[in-house]
């Protein structure tokens, strides 16, 4: 079955939600579905407000229809709510499609952290947007409940996986700074509280891996942190395992691919009791979750490295993908119009 995935998320951006579709595409591939992207290349583009690294396809209505009618696809997904996905949301209704779409992000979070702008206002885009959908795949438990309550129907849950033969511990591996290594690793933009972290007085050494609109004033404020840019591949597996523990400051991610990254490289977590951590962190031996971020990373850098390879060993591609299939809407399926 051939696949056309929507997403206005793509590269060069490096974010979880980026490398949740391209593992899960992979991992499809082995189910017997061809998945095909829809993304905005090849198109003129332009900055996202306040995000500059992220950029939109603003008016591509046209030409995300005519790249859909080219694959002639057996089934739509709509990854992200950009113009990408609006354009492909608009496609499937005009032609009485069923399509289904996830939840990624939680933008109402996003967009009060940057203008008094009300959640309850976003929320109710967001759910006009998603209503059309025959599912809205969501990657937990808590975010399901949490949607359920702001009246998302519909909901199915489609997890993460990690590459557990990239991301592994990896005996002698050192950044050569004075210990215990504290680790952070993602988008570094003010939605991910990155200074809960940094703020903290702790003996070792702060790493931070990533990049993003806070990222110089970051540095600046916080000049005894070790900053390290974008690191993919096998760069960023061996800086993994050379930390002895991961910090998750975010309290807006859904999910949080980078916590299973850590494990499965032999690093314990440390984050805040929040939705993602409490969905991914479940095991406390392979966590510790705490409002207290500075006891949440002492108590975690005494656990078994050991333990955090083994939870994470279980939570394979494979079975993110299986998830992902059982929620597809083929267009044989009766059609769900707006």
């Amino acid at each position: 079955m051939r696949l056309a995935i929507a997403t206005d998320a793509w590269t060069p951006q490096v974010n979880g939600v980026v490398r949740s579709l391209k593992e899960t595409a992979a991992a499809l591939t082995g189910l017997g579905i061809d998945a095909r992207f829809v993304t905005p290349e090849g198109l003129p583009t332009w900055p996202m407000p306040t995000y500059p690294d992220i950029r939109l396809a603003f008016g591509a209505g046209s030409a995300i229809a005519a790249r859909l009618d080219a694959l002639a696809p057996a089934a739509l997904h709509i990854a992200t709510e950009g113009p990408v996905g609006h354009a492909a949301r608009r496609w499937a209704l005009a032609r009485g499609l069923a399509f289904t779409t996830s939840y990624h992000t939680r933008y109402p979070e996003y967009v009060r952290a940057r203008a008094p702008i009300p959640e309850a206002l976003t929320y109710a885009w967001l759910r006009h947007f998603h209503g059309a959908a025959v599912r809205t795949m969501v990657p937990t438990e808590t975010m399901r409940r949490e949607l359920a309550g702001w009246g998302f129907a519909n909901l199915a849950v489609w997890s993460r996986g990690v590459d557990t033969a990239l991301f592994r511990p990896r005996a002698g591996a050192s950044l050569d700074l004075p210990g215990p290594i504290m680790l952070s690793v993602g988008r570094l933009a003010v939605e991910k509280n990155l200074e809960a972290f940094l703020s903290l007085d702790l003996p070792g050494t702060k790493v931070v891996v990533g990049d993003g609109p806070q990222r110089a004033e970051l540095e600046r404020r916080f000049p005894e942190a070790v900053f390290l840019g974008v690191k993919t591949g096998e760069d960023l597996a061996a800086v993994y395992a050379a930390a002895d523990v991961f910090v998750f400051t975010s309290r807006t991610d859904t999910y949080g691919n980078v916590m299973q990254e850590a494990m499965a490289s032999g690093v314990p977590v440390a984050a805040f009791p929040v939705p993602g951590p409490l969905d991914v962190v479940t095991d406390p031996k392979v966590g510790v979750l705490d409002e207290d971020l500075a006891a949440a990373i002492a108590g975690a850098l005494v656990l078994d490295r050991g333990a955090c390879r083994e939870v994470a060993e279980s939570r394979t591609w494979e079975v993110a993908a299986r998830q992902f299939t059982a929620a597809l809407a083929p267009f044989s399926l009766a059609a769900r119009a707006a």
